[in-house]
């Protein structure tokens, strides 16, 4: 059995790191180099592992755009479940539900892929 959260922290790194080319952006444009590194070294995922992570990813954008949403701001974004309820003006369960519903999605597709991913 996988362990979805770990694959999507890698996957998150990897998208954040700017290798996907799709719209993930960790930093405002422009303001790249002016802010330090916050750590020498990030574990990511490799480039296939990522593409196919990112194709699920645009399922789940598709289907369930807010659940999409919800998973982009806690994993690209680093946006607590607490930070993004009160944000939403919603409970905090109902964030944590929706959050395990997309890894579920997630989860799913890759499967249903039947891939071994390289970060497992």
């Amino acid at each position: 059995m996988r362990d979805i959260s770990n694959i999507l922290e890698l996957w998150a790194s990897w998208a954040r790191s700017g290798n996907n080319g799709i719209d993930y952006p960790s930093i405002a444009a422009g303001f790249k180099g002016l802010l330090p590194q916050t750590s020498k070294f990030c574990l990511n995922c490799c480039d296939d592992d990522g593409l196919l992570i990112d194709s699920c990813i645009a399922q789940l954008k598709k289907r369930r755009p807010e659940e999409y949403d919800l998973l982009l701001q806690y994993y690209c974004y680093n946006i607590s479940k607490r930070k993004i309820a009160k944000k939403i003006k919603c409970d905090e369960r109902l964030v944590r539900i929706k959050i395990k519903m997309a890894e579920g999605f997630i989860d799913g597709c890759l499967s249903a892929m039947n891939i071994k991913l390289e970060c497992e």
